[in-house]
């Protein structure tokens, strides 16, 4: 897997030596706008140029169009490997750096094609799309790239009470770099920023159940410890930490491990947690290119412009699970799905999925499909659990094969996966998916 970051660093080096424009394309999460940031970074500080594109998905036409582009290099961030078929055809070099699930199509010469799972490595949780991405940068001596990977797996939901895989060894790059200081404490996020009931509704990873998502139970829950809700973490009396930290243990006592800290750093971003939950709130609204010039250095006004942008992600999330707590989700035989059509929860609802999995809103037996529609296609955000991938759950095949099925596309991870479908499948495609969970799940029975 270094080796094959290595043939791509090659590559990528050969291009910025002949002063060659890299076009780079990748995906306007969190994970994908710092895989481009890392890309981007490294061939600023050589001395190089680029040309960057966020995209919400990445379409064959995407790529038909892309032949038309005079580029001597294509990156594909993030994205990609579903697709070695159709990049096989770009003439021109290509470096695909992801950790989705590939296709069967073996990549011509021209392209060098980085992802874990070409090396039996689980892209779902020991390495990430910018993960992918620092391995194409690593032997130019750019471990303070590291740090910005590490954002993106935190934006990949990767951290699982520590880092696993490559990821160990991207950890231990960015401690080498001098920059990142790993710690113990309390993660609840932006302390220095929000009132504590705010900061403890606003925490998703570690979950915390019963107050993750609820602004009125979180408040509730500090006024019955007489702890002052109002005020900020750091603000609290020393006694008050420690009560605080007490009774949180109790909920999950993954709340009180390693905190990923640049010291550096603007306060808001110090913590690698809010820097990636800044990232996923610009590209959850759309602000991607704003997300971008953080990833790769802005401050100032640009980081006080994405502040807003996750004050108001957090606002949506915040009635998002008002919602699901109020509606709950439709039960098929073998998958649960949420359907909406509100403006504010379509760039939210895979989000709303996977924590409400891990916070007990939804029943962890079955995989949760959520459903957006935009105006005549649907968007499918899927996610399950890692007991029911232990089970054979994989959804990155299901909606891949369900959503071929009816004219869509779809992949990704067997834990989380996407597709896009004609709106007029909808039924007929939640009935699928349910008939092949079960297959599967009947499958790994028989083995």
């Amino acid at each position: 897997m270094l080796n094959r970051g290595e043939d791509a660093c090659n590559v990528l080096k050969k291009h910025i030596d002949n002063k060659d424009i890299i076009r780079i394309i990748s995906h306007n999460d969190a994970d994908g706008i710092s895989a481009a940031g890392v890309i981007a970074k490294a061939i600023k500080e050589e001395d190089g140029q680029f040309h960057v594109s966020l995209i919400p998905r990445l379409k064959i036409d995407t790529i038909k169009e892309l032949h038309n582009e005079q580029y001597e290099l294509f990156v594909f961030c993030d994205m990609g490997s579903a697709y070695i078929d159709e990049i096989n055809r770009l003439k021109k070099d290509v470096i695909v750096a992801d950790h989705h699930q590939p296709s069967k199509t073996k990549e011509e010469e021209h392209v060098t094609h980085v992802n874990p799972h070409l090396f039996e490595i689980d892209g779902s949780k020991d390495l990430s799309g910018s993960g992918s991405s620092y391995l194409c940068v690593k032997p130019m001596n750019k471990k303070h790239l590291a740090i910005l990977a590490l954002v993106g797996a935190f934006g990949d939901m990767q951290y699982n009470n520590g880092f696993t895989g490559v990821n160990e060894i991207i950890l231990k790059d960015a401690i080498n770099s001098g920059k990142l200081e790993v710690f113990k404490h309390l993660k609840i996020v932006s302390k220095d920023q929000e009132p504590l009931f705010k900061s403890l509704a606003y925490t998703l990873n570690p979950p915390l159940t019963g107050l993750t998502g609820d602004l009125e139970a979180s408040q509730e829950f500090l006024e019955k410890m007489g702890v002052s809700y109002g005020i900020k973490f750091n603000d609290l009396e020393d006694e008050e930490k420690d009560i605080l930290k007490d009774e949180l243990v109790k909920i999950n006592p993954e709340i009180c491990s390693d905190l990923f800290y640049v010291a550096q750093e603007s306060p808001a971003i110090r913590s690698l947690e809010d820097f990636s939950s800044i990232l996923d709130a610009c590209g959850k609204n759309k602000k991607t290119g704003l997300g971008f010039s953080i990833a790769i250095g802005e401050r100032g006004n640009a980081l006080d412009a994405a502040i807003t942008q996750l004050n108001t992600y957090r606002s949506h999330l915040m009635k998002g699970f008002q919602w699901i707590r109020r509606e709950g989700a439709v039960e098929k035989e073998d998958i649960q799905y949420l359907y909406s059509e509100d403006n504010k929860l379509k760039t939210i609802i895979g989000t709303l999925a996977g924590v409400g999995l891990s916070i007990d809103l939804f029943n962890p037996k079955k995989p949760v499909i959520g459903l957006s529609r935009f105006q005549k296609d649907i968007k499918i955000s899927g996610r399950t659990t890692r007991e029911m991938v232990k089970k054979g759950v994989d959804l990155g095949k299901a909606l891949d094969a369900t959503s071929r099925s009816f004219g869509g596309q779809g992949g990704g991870h067997d834990i989380a996966a996407g597709a896009m479908i004609p709106y007029d499948s909808k039924d007929n495609f939640l009935n699928l998916v349910d008939d092949m969970i079960k297959d599967q799940l009947n499958k790994n029975n028989r083995s």
